[in-house]
C-alpha cells in the first residue's frame, strides 16, 4: 500500500500546484465503501466556491485545509493515489492508473476542477480506501489515534531504545503498528530492518541498544532518502532490497544484483538509448547502470548483493529479509541453535542431486508463525480430490494425467474383483456348512 514517502509526495504535489486556488467543479463517486459518512451530494455542495489553503499529512493519512470547514481527508489504503491532470505525480508502485485511460479515470471517488483550469483527482482501484469529509481531520479517528509521524515528529535515539525495551512483539509486527510510529509500511520496515541487518521476527525487546540506535539511524535515513526523491523508486540505491522484494526475479552483475526492467519501447526511447550509446562511443562501460544490457539473464530466487532474499510471514505481512545478514539474536538464536537440524530428502529426479536443506533459523520462523495454530493431527489424511485441468493444459500434461488415472483405474478394479470373488467363495461355503448341518444323521 502506498506509505509515507508515497503520501508525502501527493501532498506537495498538491502543495505547489493547488494552493490558493477555487473550486469550482466537483464529482464525489457514489461509492460507499470509499466516501465515508457523507452523501456524494453534501460532500460536493461542501466543496464548491472553497479555496484550497494549505495540504497536510500524517503517517499515510493526507488532509485539504480549506478558507473554511468541513474538510477532505484521504487515508491511502490498499492502492489510493492522487493525480493531477498535466503533473507528474509519483503513485504507489501497484496503484498507478495508465496515462491513456479516460480522465477523470473510472476508478476517481473524488474529483475537483480548479478556477485555473487544474483538475485533480484521487482513485482508488481496490476500495480499500476511505474518503471523509471532517471539521478537524487531525482530531478524530484514525488521524488522532496515530503515533508520531516517522519523518515529522521522529523519536530520540535514547525515546526509540526506550520504547523498544516495552516491547515483546516482533520488530516487523511493531513498525507496521501504526498507534507506535506512522508512515512505515510494508516495504519501508523490510528496508531499514535490511539495512540495520535485524531478523523480522527478532522480539523488540530482546535487541541490543547498539541494534536499537541503527535501526533508528536507517528509518531516519530511508523515509528521507524515499521522500528528497518523491518516492519514485526508479532513484532509490540500486543496493536496496525494496527493488527485489517485488517479482522475485533479479539479475546478477559483478556480484551485485541488477533489477531487470521492463521497457516498453517507443520510438522515443529507441532514439533516446541509440543517442547516449552513440555519446558515449558504444563504451558499454559507461551505459547507465540500470540498462537491461548489463543483465541479460534472469536468475532463479532473489538476491539482493550477492545473497539470498527469502520471504516469510511477519505482522501479517509478506516479508523479504536476507538470512545471511538478519540473524536472530539473544534467546531466540539460543533456542533455535538447540534444536536438531532437519534435511530434506534429494529429489529422485533430475539430473540435479543437491540436497535443499531447511536451516533451523527458518524453521523457528515457521514455528514462530504459527504459535496460534494448533498441532497438526497425525496419520495419513484424506487425499484431496484431483482438480480438473483447464482446457488450456498442456496436451502432455493431460495425457499424463489420464494415464495415471487409467492406472489407478484398473488396480481398483482389480481389488474390486478380488474382494467379490473371495466373498462370493466365502458365501458358498457357508452355504454348504449349513445344509450339511441340517441333513439327518444316518441310523446305524
Amino acid at each position: 500500500m502506498p506509505e509515507l514517502p508515497e503520501v508525502e509526495a501527493a501532498r506537495r504535489a498538491v502543495e505547489e500546484h493547488c494552493l490558493g486556488k477555487k473550486i469550482k467543479k466537483a464529482i464525489i463517486a457514489n461509492d460507499t465503501k470509499v466516501i465515508d459518512s457523507v452523501s456524494a451530494s453534501d460532500f460536493e455542495a461542501a466543496l464548491l466556491g472553497k479555496t484550497i489553503i494549505s495540504a497536510h499529512r500524517k503517517g499515510k493519512n493526507l488532509w485539504l485545509h480549506l478558507d473554511s470547514p468541513p474538510f477532505p481527508s484521504f487515508q491511502f489504503g490498499m492502492s489510493g493515489a492522487i493525480y493531477i491532470k498535466g503533473v507528474a505525480v509519483t503513485k504507489y508502485k501497484r496503484s498507478a492508473v495508465n496515462d491513456t485511460d479516460e480522465w477523470p479515470s473510472k476508478y476517481s471517488k473524488f474529483f475537483i476542477e480548479l478556477d485555473d483550469g487544474l483538475e485533480l483527482s484521487f482513485t482508488d482501484k481496490r476500495r480499500f480506501a476511505k474518503v471523509r469529509l471532517l471539521k478537524d481531520p487531525a482530531a478524530v479517528p484514525p488521524i488522532s489515534e496515530l503515533g508520531p509521524d516517522a519523518l515529522l515528529e521522529p523519536m530520540t535515539v535514547d525515546e526509540f531504545t526506550e520504547s523498544l525495551s516495552k516491547k515483546k512483539i516482533a520488530i516487523k509486527a511493531l513498525l507496521l503498528d501504526q498507534s507506535y510510529i506512522s508512515g512505515i509500511g510494508n516495504w519501508v520496515a523490510d528496508e531499514v530492518l535490511y539495512q540495520a541487518r535485524i531478523h523480522p521476527l527478532q522480539s523488540s525487546a530482546s535487541m541490543s541498544k547498539e541494534n536499537c540506535a541503527t535501526l533508528h539511524k536507517c528509518i531516519k535515513e530511508v523515509i528521507q532518502y524515499a521522500v528528497r526523491v518523491d518516492a519514485d523508486s526508479s532513484r532509490f540505491p540500486l543496493e536496496w532490497i525494496f527493488h527485489f522484494r517485488w517479482d522475485k526475479k533479479p539479475g546478477k552483475v559483478n556480484g551485485k544484483i541488477l533489477l531487470l526492467y521492463v521497457i516498453i519501447l517507443t520510438e522515443e526511447l529507441i532514439l533516446q538509448v541509440i543517442e547516449k550509446a552513440i555519446e558515449v562511443g558504444a563504451d558499454s562501460s559507461q551505459f547507465p547502470k540500470n540498462w537491461i544490457f548489463h543483465s541479460r539473464e534472469k536468475k532463479s530466487g532473489a538476491f539482493v548483493d550477492g545473497k539470498k532474499i527469502d520471504f516469510i510471514n511477519a505482522g501479517g505481512r509478506t516479508t523479504a529479509y536476507v538470512p545471511e545478514l538478519q540473524k536472530l539474536s539473544g534467546n531466540q538464536a539460543a533456542k533455535v541453535a538447540a534444536e536438531p537440524r532437519k534435511k530434506t530428502s534429494k529429489r529422485k529426479s533430475g539430473g540435479n542431486d543437491d540436497t535443499d536443506e531447511l536451516s533451523n533459523e527458518e524453521e523457528k520462523i515457521v514455528e514462530t508463525d504459527q504459535l496460534k495454530k494448533g498441532p497438526k493431527p497425525r496419520g495419513r489424511g484424506k487425499k484431496p480430490p484431483m482438480k480438473r485441468k483447464s482446457d488450456d493444459s498442456d496436451d502432455d500434461e493431460a495425457g499424463d494425467d489420464n494415464s495415471d488415472d487409467d492406472e489407478v483405474q484398473k488396480k481398483t478394479t482389480k481389488k474390486t474383483t478380488t474382494k467379490q470373488a473371495k466373498a462370493e467363495k466365502a458365501s458358498k461355503k457357508k452355504v454348504q456348512s449349513s445344509q450339511n448341518s441340517k441333513k439327518p444323521k444316518k441310523a446305524k
